[in-house]
């Protein structure tokens, strides 16, 4: 299978979406949002979103199963050989009170490896595309992570738990760490985007916990193939499926994980 060419048939569709993401955007009615618990939102653009994906990917692989956020292809089904990993807006909230950062994400899972990923930044209207092996691109031109060789000079991003706080009074601390050992934190509500700007060069490094597959799916690939690093928190693990991940422009990795380390088990 000619990956290059589904990826960049992945795009199309990413694009789609994403266009009409923004033509809903100028006339959102927030009264039309539900919520599937504490502070999850979803709304018909993302229903309607997930949709035209599901659609458009399935002209493309006809055989594929289908992991998505909102559930239009029915239950989850990863299928014998190819499966799609959807999150039809990531940044959900952010689309609802109008603040300009969200996305659509795509990967293709064969059997349990990552061979195309796609995030589609609507606002700045940047297509982030990797295959296996072929390398990470922006709006086709090739991207590489950061050079920024330590911690202590690093911007790295995060995401707040919004729903399980659990771990909260753990991640706290961690939090206070990095502001004393970083550049900075960023939060900018979308783990697709957050991925795909250390794959750029922006972030230096991201982590968050309790995530899900399609947030972060397409967003890991990107980073591997930009030459960064994705592992889970303290261990190399599954950061797809194991609901952690920590990305990096692999220089910081480990001043990363030695953070997180000190706090986390």
């Amino acid at each position: 299978m000619d990956f290059i060419q589904l990826s960049l048939e992945t795009a199309e569709v990413a694009r789609r979406a994403g266009q009409f993401i923004r033509q809903e955007a100028a006339r959102f009615d927030r009264s039309r949002v539900e919520h599937k618990g504490l502070h999850d939102m979803v709304s018909y653009v993302d229903q309607e979103s997930e949709k035209l994906l599901v659609a458009g990917l399935r002209e493309l692989l006809p055989q594929a199963g289908f992991i998505t956020e909102e559930g239009t292809a029915g239950a989850p089904s990863r299928a014998e050989e190819f499966t799609w990993i959807i999150d039809p807006l990531d940044g959900t909230t952010n689309f609802i009170h109008g603040l300009p950062c969200y996305s659509v994400s795509i990967a293709l899972l064969q059997g349990n490896e990552l061979v195309v990923g796609v995030v589609y930044e609507v606002n700045q209207d940047e297509c982030f595309r990797a295959v296996r092996g072929g390398g990470a691109f922006c709006n086709e031109q090739r991207i590489h992570v950061s050079g920024t060789a330590e911690l202590n000079s690093s911007l790295i991003a995060t995401g707040f738990p919004y729903s399980n706080f659990a771990r909260v009074d753990t991640y706290l601390p961690i939090l206070k760490e990095f502001m004393r050992r970083t550049n900075g934190i960023r939060r900018v509500g979308s783990a697709a985007v957050d991925l795909a700007w250390v794959a750029a060069g922006r972030f230096d490094g991201y982590f968050e916990f309790n995530i899900n597959s399609y947030d972060v799916a397409a967003g890991i690939l990107l980073v591997r193939e930009a030459g960064g690093h994705v592992t889970q928190f303290l261990h190399d693990g599954d950061p797809v499926f194991g609901r952690e991940v920590l990305a990096s422009n692999t220089a910081v990795h480990a001043e990363m994980q030695q953070v997180i380390g000190e706090f986390w088990s």
